[in-house]
């Protein structure tokens, strides 16, 4: 059965999955944040800043949920409706592991606020209460104490450690690995 798109709401936030005609509010946030969140994340394509690019990608991602294998979430401030951050479930997996990778990202304007935890109780009720996950596991690199301390405060458990383990901006970047299981289970 397709799943509707998702909207979490917390005191100060909302959690959702913007449709395509959102497009414009989406690259607002990556134009807003472009070196702030380069480091940390994937090379873009040329195309990436578009409103045409994220149209598209706002749409894949709501079939991604619907087939069941991501939940991409944009946190979004009541109200104006910017968009200050991202939260992504990817590579959901079924079976006996039930479980989901973690991504986030934060607008610099609002760092040291509290809202990035405050989105990420609110993801990882979804991962475990909608999606009916066990495990929800992150990485960070070593350096991005600020990440690994967030994590740490979630209640995430260092697993391991490992080199080389993303190519993020234009070198391969060693990580922290680490996990949450569902406390309910």
């Amino acid at each position: 059965m397709p799943r509707a798109p998702v909207t979490l709401e917390t005191t100060r936030l909302v959690l959702t999955q913007p449709l395509p005609e959102d497009a414009e509010r989406v690259v607002a946030y990556y134009e807003e944040n472009r070196e702030h969140l380069e480091p940390w994340e994937p090379g873009r394509p040329a195309e990436f800043y578009t409103r045409a690019y994220w149209a598209g990608r706002l749409r894949r991602s709501l079939q991604d949920l619907a087939d069941d294998r991501a939940a991409r979430l944009f946190i979004v401030l009541p109200g104006p409706g910017e968009v200050i951050g991202s939260v992504n479930l990817t590579e959901i997996v079924r079976g006996p592991l039930l479980a989901c990778k973690l991504g986030f990202g934060l607008d610099h304007r609002h760092e040291g606020k509290g809202l990035m935890r405050e989105a990420l109780e609110a993801a990882l009720d979804f991962a475990w209460d909608d999606l009916g996950l066990h495990r929800v596991e992150a990485a960070y690199q070593p350096h991005n104490q600020r990440s690994g301390g967030l994590l740490r405060r979630l209640g995430f458990v260092v697993e391991g450690y490992a080199r080389d383990y993303l190519h993020l901006a234009g070198a391969w970047r060693d990580h922290v690995l680490t996990s949450k299981t569902n406390p309910r289970w």
